[in-house]
């Protein structure tokens, strides 16, 4: 299973936008961006599923049971 910091950096390299573009299109501060990239684990979900949106996926919560399967 790929990071998420990993999946952010990589699609977001292939639509060639830097972080202050990308952060702009998403809506979310540079900061929300950076912290996501460099793989921060103290992020607010609301923040993460508005980048994740810009490539048509969500996070939420995983019964760790789902996870096992």
């Amino acid at each position: 299973m790929k990071k998420l910091s990993e999946f952010v950096k990589e699609r977001r390299k292939e639509v060639n936008l830097t972080q202050e573009e990308f952060a702009e299109r998403a809506g979310v501060a540079l900061t929300v961006v950076r912290k996501i990239e460099q793989g921060k684990t103290n992020l607010n979900l609301d923040k993460v599923n508005l980048v994740l949106r810009m490539f048509g996926h969500v996070l939420g919560p995983v019964n760790q049971k789902e996870l096992s399967k």
